[in-house]
């Protein structure tokens, strides 16, 4: 199984060309099983980028969305497959008491949002409700669980081959906490990542940051390494940057994370463009 980070992004970048390194286009990660099974994890900016690399190729896309707060999908009606007659793609997405999947992404594909309606898509198009659990995909199968984060919100851990991968793009497992860890057993999203080979998780903030963001669903870098710890990953890599900050601000945040002392993990800093073999 391999992965390519193509966005990082918790929202478009402003730190302006100080961010060429980590990126500036929103969350989105490519997922290749050992079979060929595709699985695009958000649709993000960077789903713009996946989709001029794929060309012609992959007659079938599955995208699995975390949750559809617009730095999640804004890439969607800007994805080459999608306009492709010939390409089957499965659209995944968090269930709702309230809307259908389609319903809700319809408010975003259509006028005035965008000029292009989602039932006017020429692809062979299938939207899906995620099954909170377990479920295959091709080749691959898929344990998904519903996280701390604003609004209907899963985290996925991606299974091939006795390897692993867990992406939690947005994630606040302190939620305001004073002490973390807590028990493993009740701590949201230690179910999909107990274990994982690798982790791709929210570090959007830093601790005097998040103080003044409790509660808005995402991370601070020292409860993410905490979060790590407790499920015992073996690689983390940061994620869903913050938009104001610049690559020499990240820089230092990795930095005085990686010096707080030995590490059960290896600690990546996520940037576009990566790629991971698992």
């Amino acid at each position: 199984m391999k992965a390519t980070l193509w966005g990082t992004r918790g929202s478009l970048a402003s730190a302006g060309p100080e961010t060429v390194r980590y990126g500036g286009n929103t969350s989105c990660v490519e997922v290749r099983g050992s079979d060929g099974t595709l699985i695009v994890l958000d649709a993000g900016t960077g789903i713009r980028r996946l989709g001029a690399a794929l060309g012609a190729e992959a007659p079938q896309i599955n995208i699995l969305l975390t949750h559809l707060h617009m730095d999640h999908i804004q890439g969607f009606g800007f994805f080459p497959p999608l306009y492709r007659p010939n390409i089957e793609v499965h659209i995944w997405g968090p269930p709702s008491l309230t809307h259908d999947l389609r319903t809700r992404l319809t408010r975003y594909l259509s006028p005035p949002l965008f000029p292009v309606r989602l039932r006017d898509l020429p692809s062979r198009l299938a939207l899906h409700d995620v099954p909170l659990g377990g479920f295959d995909v091709g080749g691959l199968h898929v344990d998904s669980a519903l996280v701390t984060h604003p609004g209907p919100t899963v985290g996925y851990r991606i299974r091939d081959n006795g390897r692993s991968l867990t992406y939690i793009p947005d994630h606040e497992p302190a939620l305001g906490a004073t002490r973390f860890p807590w028990r493993s057993d009740w701590t949201s999203g230690y179910a999909v990542s107990h274990g994982t080979d690798l982790l791709i998780h929210d570090t959007q903030y830093t601790m005097p940051e998040y103080a003044e963001h409790v509660g808005w669903g995402h991370s601070a870098i020292d409860h993410t390494i905490a979060f790590a710890r407790l499920a015992r990953v073996r690689r983390l890599v940061t994620f869903h940057h913050d938009p104001s900050h610049s690559d020499a601000e990240l820089d230092r945040l990795l930095e005085k994370a990686a010096s707080t002392g030995p590490l059960p993990f290896e600690l990546i800093p996520g940037m576009e463009g990566m790629q991971f073999e698992i």
